[in-house]
């Protein structure tokens, strides 16, 4: 994967619905260039579907929240790889102990073993810490 598959899926997740056309606009790439590389994406296994999204109230598989130290000056680096993982729902740059949290969500507890060892072992990250979303309690 390249920076532009990484920018294909960013755009893609927050609009899977976007048209082909549109993707290449926003990319400055042609027509073919996205649908070949979206095609590659989906064989690969790297996309595994398109889908919507829902509010809090849906039902979900895993959901958690990972802070991320990064080394250095790779805060980009890693923010660019981490937009690239289809289950990194959100990310939030803060200050403090940490310098990234991400909302992740899988759809079952094997594949979320499988995404925290993928983020691991991006370059660029010092440390994580997760938390499993066990429950929401809404404000009154």
């Amino acid at each position: 994967m390249d920076n532009l598959d990484n920018d294909l899926i960013s755009l893609l997740r927050a609009d899977a619905r976007s048209p082909v056309s549109s993707l290449a606009q926003r990319l400055n790439v042609s027509r073919a260039t996205v649908k070949a590389r979206i095609d590659r994406l989906v064989e690969a296994g790297i996309i595994q579907g398109f889908t919507i999204t829902t509010g809090t109230e849906a039902p979900s598989g895993v959901r958690s929240i990972m802070m991320v130290e990064v080394e250095g000056k790779a805060a980009e680096t890693v923010l660019r790889r981490l937009r690239g993982i289809p289950e990194v729902r959100t990310l939030y740059a803060t200050n403090g102990r940490w310098d990234i949290v991400a909302e992740l969500e899988t759809a079952n507890l094997g594949d979320f073993d499988e995404v925290l060892r993928r983020i691991r072992l991006i370059d660029g990250i010092a440390a994580t810490e997760t938390s499993i979303l066990l429950a929401a309690h809404k404000r009154t």
